[in-house]
């Protein structure tokens, strides 16, 4: 049984961290969500491959004994922060999300406190969609985006920062 006390915090996503995510395996329909081996991250030098990238844009998501539970990417752009988020594929379905999702949201308001918050969805990805609205996300616009199995529906949902609490 998984608390549903955990509290999550933030920190800087290690190279040891980055390797362990891309080990991490979803079961179907989730699985979509993996990563090259870590090797092929390294060597192409792409997202927290990359690290550059890594220390600019990843964080590493840890439990209050500093256990990695997943990590996010707080990608800045016009006016906006886009999150990209993971949770560890053992810790999800258990209905810690919506606390997973506000350490990032807390992250993201610390470093780009101007801009919105929001993030892209796969519109059948309920279980997640349920955690952002709990977290104060709404959904504003539907659009089709194109993944590594073709073009597919993706919700953009943003983040209602009268919610927030510094």
């Amino acid at each position: 049984m998984i608390s549903s006390n955990i509290i999550f915090h933030v920190g800087p996503m290690t190279s040891a961290h980055a390797r362990d995510i891309c080990g991490w395996e979803y079961k179907a329909p989730y699985n979509i969500y993996g990563w090259l081996s870590w090797d092929q991250m390294e060597a192409l030098g792409i997202e927290f491959g990359d690290p550059r990238i890594r220390r600019e844009q990843y964080v590493s998501v840890l439990n209050e004994e500093d256990k990695l539970c997943g990590f996010a990417q707080l990608f800045p752009m016009e006016g906006t922060v886009r999150l990209g988020i993971g949770m560890r594929p053992e810790l999800c379905g258990h209905g810690l999300g919506h606390l997973f999702v506000g350490a990032v949201v807390k992250e993201a308001l610390k470093r780009y406190p101007s801009r919105e918050v929001d993030l892209e969805v796969l519109t059948w990805n309920q279980r997640a969609i349920r955690a952002y609205r709990k977290c104060g996300f709404t959904i504003t616009d539907t659009y089709e985006r194109r993944t590594p199995n073709g073009d597919k529906p993706f919700y953009c949902m943003v983040y209602d920062k009268s919610l927030h609490k510094s």
